[in-house]
């Protein structure tokens, strides 16, 4: 199947899970708003992650930031929403190019070690500041539309996975798989390697920022530390890792999967939930690295043998 074929399918599905709100229930509606909002950042780490081979820890700051610049427009400046989303997304862009310069020089776990400091940086920050309401947050205006906030989280989903898709057939894509291969090399091949890593990161920012924002503006409410939770960049990363880092449907599809087997486990053995789940991550791991994508490419071929082979080749 091509990536093109694929795509189609793709936008299939999607024109089917826009009717999930007309005639869904409401708490089916609730938990899509939330899926769709984690695919979208799965996406979004996915080009920083997946694409230049970056393991960024701070897609969780874009978050925030974009939860946080919607709040303020609409709280304290009485902005209409769409206002609110576009200064969380600028606040994230100038948050990208402010220190990903500095950050992007550092590789491997350097990087992300530095990326992971600065959500904890940010929460510091944001809890001593008097116009993002300190440790106790803002309120947002109530809006009771849970079939608006999903059709927003759908669209945004789908605008997110075009751009992976275009990203993977662009020049400025090529160039990123070049840096994630070897950045070294690419370097020497002409690739601005400085340029392209900080526009991907501040790519992947905005798409995290827009999520912030329409979250923020459903749930009514954020306070610093749910804004730059970690956990969250840690969900966005194992779900992008789990269906495929580096292809264009794997990260969302990751999100789907791991979502609903999540929601399951907590309905059916809600004890132990956790356990269950951290141990359905950890299997996946070991016998597909790469990826949901890559098993549905390799499981023809190889058959059972996919799964041997990935331990055997990752010396696991």
């Amino acid at each position: 199947m091509t990536a093109r074929f694929g795509l189609i399918i793709a936008l299939a599905v999607a024109a089917l899970l826009a009717l999930v709100p007309w005639v869904a229930s409401p708490v089916l509606v609730q938990f899509g708003i939330t899926t769709l909002l984690l695919a979208t950042l799965a996406q979004g780490w996915n080009i920083i992650g997946g694409y230049t081979g970056y393991a960024s820890f701070g897609n969780s700051v874009f978050y925030g930031l974009g939860s946080y610049g919607t709040a303020i427009a609409m709280v304290q400046w009485n902005l209409p929403f769409g206002v609110g989303l576009a200064f969380g997304v600028v606040l994230s862009v100038a948050f990208a190019f402010l220190l990903g310069l500095p950050v992007l020089r550092l590789r491997g776990h350097y990087f992300a070690i530095a990326t992971l400091a600065l959500a904890q940086v940010m929460t510091a920050v944001v809890s001593n500041l008097e116009i993002a309401g300190r440790n106790v947050g803002l309120v947002l205006p109530l809006l009771s539309g849970d079939k608006l906030f999903y059709e927003l989280s759908l669209g945004l989903l789908v605008l997110a996975t075009l751009t992976v898709f275009w990203l993977s057939r662009s020049r400025f894509g090529f160039g990123l798989i070049a840096i994630r291969e070897n950045e070294d090399a690419a370097a020497s091949m002409g690739v601005n390697t400085t340029l392209y890593k900080v526009l991907a990161f501040a790519l992947a920012g905005v798409f995290s920022a827009l999520a912030g924002g329409i979250h923020a503006y459903w749930i009514t409410f954020i306070d610093p530390v749910s804004a730059f939770d970690i956990s969250l960049n840690v969900k966005m990363i194992i779900m992008a890792v789990f269906g495929g880092p580096g292809s264009i449907l794997g990260p969302a599809i990751g999100a789907f999967v791991l979502s609903a087997i999540s929601e399951v486990l907590s309905t059916e053995v809600s004890t132990i939930a956790s356990l269950f789940f951290g141990a359905v991550v950890i299997v996946a791991v070991v016998f597909m690295p790469r990826g949901l994508a890559d098993l549905v490419r390799r499981i023809r071929k190889t058959g059972w043998r996919y799964f041997s082979e990935n331990v055997k080749s990752h010396r696991l």
